[in-house]
């Protein structure tokens, strides 16, 4: 056998035993008569001793000409350890090594293996097999399986069935760019990576499952960020015969579990809000509330001085920053060349100091007096001791701009602490975004997702006011899940494809199948899909999914470790009968 124990194993306990140890070599230490080496597997490391006393001088010698990172086997005893280390599980201990196996030997890492690693990011993606044997990103691996397999144990005690759906499909529009894959035996035709697995769930509710789930691969075909990657992981559920409350009770549920058994957190109250509000108190909808700075809209104690600015906007509106008060004009005047950034967009700020004695000193105290600026402080509930921050234009960029402005700032104040959460749900989205340009409307979510009961008739009257039947868990400021009830009648779906710009013709040809299906006997169903790649990173405490994903995409989509996309020969693009246009 290759081993007994593994390298985080042994113990005092284990002093005295004859063991078997196989790993890869993390460190060497020689001092003349004696050399240490420290064996690492996934488990933990292990010292090594080899001295002219009580090894052979041979054996002191090979472990002498040990590289780092080759692979080796030794035999020894598990002895006390002379010169302790508590900062390791196996500090008590070392073996004395009697034989040594060379399994395999290895070139100079192009980076060191430690967890403080001097590789720069391009340099260990491109050796991501040698990044994976350091601590941080091992332990992200080993984070990212307990999550899932919290998943998997809480939906199948919850009566969900694991179903595998389709990787080949076909192109439907559903907002995001397809990967298209060619079909070598049907020429000319093209299926489709999954974006997801959505017309095969509500299918599967259909054909009588009523519990569904999956940790499965969704594909997009979009621009890079930190939290996105070309493909990415959902954990995707459908039920059937279920209202929204259903639905966000059970999933719910699931948060609170993982919350507990990954993180040992108790969370009772999922707060709810409308997506009118957020948008309205934070500026997004999904705001972090683990701190306050809620929106103050001032237009009406602002506007009708003599301030242009002001006077011209479609809406005035500001944040109190807490305990800001006492920044320097040179930190003002940072955070006002922040928002002017091309990132975010803002022309300029205007901001006022709620000094500890009562009074207020702003940068435009020329058009506003004291009174003025108390009832801004009322309005943004800014105490003394607060800045106040204000921005102004159309009403939908300035929100977002103060809403980006309100994350910097929380962010400088330590506010937002990675081990506390906070969920929310956001309900209540509008069903449909009109396109100012092209004047047509498209899903905010998706062409399968319900009105909310009662609007079906706003449809043909005021397509822009109906609320859809959908809900996004929100978790510190990420959306984590989204979903909705679904569409269950065909009438309604062709309504529905109608006022998205569909012909019959066209819905028919994209999504005839589902149609079909609904013809015999749809059951009212919803769901939701959770991002397990954000869901990971945010447990985990980071703001990055790649560094919980085993073989991520760099921000150009490039898998630079094994140089993918990459361009194919001629004869495969002829049996595949295309002809690049370049």
């Amino acid at each position: 056998m290759y081993r007994s124990n593994t390298c985080g194993e042994l113990r005092a306990s284990h002093i005295g035993s004859e063991v078997i140890l196989s790993g890869w070599v993390h460190k060497l230490r020689d001092k003349g008569f004696v050399a240490w080496v420290d064996l690492r597997d996934r488990y933990g490391i292990t010292q090594l001793v080899f001295d002219e006393e009580r090894t052979s001088k041979e054996l002191l010698e090979q472990a002498r000409e040990l590289g780092r990172e080759t692979v080796i086997q030794a035999k020894g005893q598990v002895i006390e350890r002379a010169s302790k280390n508590p900062n390791i599980p196996t500090g008590e201990i070392e073996v004395l090594v009697t034989e040594l196996t060379i399994l395999n030997t290895s070139l100079l890492p192009p980076f060191t293996i430690e967890d403080d690693t001097d590789g720069g990011e391009d340099i260990r993606m491109k050796y991501r097999y040698l990044d994976i044997r350091r601590n941080p990103v091992k332990n992200n691996l080993i984070f990212r399986h307990k999550v899932s397999m919290e998943v998997r144990k809480y939906l199948s005690d919850q009566g969900f069935i694991d179903v595998e759906t389709p990787y080949l499909i076909k192109s439907t529009p559903e907002g995001a760019r397809d990967f298209l894959v060619p079909s070598r035996m049907n020429e000319g035709q093209f299926y489709a990576l999954p974006q997801s697995p959505q017309t095969f769930k509500q299918l599967l509710m259909v054909g009588g499952m009523d519990k569904y789930f999956q940790i499965v691969k969704c594909f997009r075909d979009e621009d890079l960020r930190a939290d996105r990657q070309p493909e990415f992981t959902q954990i995707d559920c459908e039920m059937a015969f279920v209202e929204q409350e259903d639905i966000l009770n059970t999933f719910e549920g699931l948060t609170k579990h993982l919350l507990k058994e990954i993180k040992g957190v108790d969370i009772q109250e999922f707060p709810r809000m409308t997506y009118d509000d957020a948008m309205r108190l934070y500026g997004n909808d999904k705001p972090d509330i683990r701190f306050g700075m809620q929106f103050g809209e001032l237009n009406t104690v602002a506007q009708h001085k003599d301030f242009n600015v002001f006077n011209t906007a479609e809406l005035v509106v500001g944040i109190a920053v807490p305990g800001a008060s006492e920044y320097t004009r040179k930190e003002i005047d940072a955070l006002i060349d922040w928002v002017k950034r091309p990132q975010v967009g803002a022309k300029g700020m205007v901001y006022v100091k709620c000094n500890e004695d009562g009074s207020y000193k702003s940068s435009v105290d020329k058009f506003y007096d004291q009174e003025d600026l108390a009832k801004w402080a009322e309005v943004t509930g800014a105490n003394p001791g607060d800045l106040i921050c204000v921005l102004s234009g159309d009403a939908n960029v300035t929100r977002a701009q103060l809403s980006a402005l309100r994350m910097e700032l929380a962010t400088r104040l330590g506010l937002r602490k990675p081990n506390e959460f906070a969920p929310l749900w956001v309900v209540d989205f509008p069903l449909l975004e009109l396109d100012e340009e092209t004047g047509t409307y498209h899903a905010m979510h998706h062409p399968f997702t319900s009105p909310k009961p009662g609007q079906l008739e706003l449809l043909e009257t005021d397509p822009g006011a109906v609320k859809a039947n959908a809900y996004d868990l929100v978790l510190n400021g990420n959306e984590i899940g989204g979903g909705s009830i679904r569409i269950h009648d065909k009438e309604i779906q062709a309504t529905m494809f109608k006022h998205l710009g569909f012909t019959p013709e066209e819905a028919k040809a994209q999504f005839g199948f589902l149609m079909d299906a609904f013809q015999y006997g749809a059951p009212p169903h919803g769901g939701i899909a959770f991002g397990l790649d954000r869901l990971v990173s945010i447990l985990g405490g980071q703001e990055t999914i790649r560094d919980f994903i085993a073989f991520p995409k760099n921000n150009s989509g490039r898998d630079v470790m094994i140089d993918a996309p990459a361009k194919i020969d001629e004869a495969q693009l002829k049996e595949l009968h295309i002809k690049l246009d370049l």
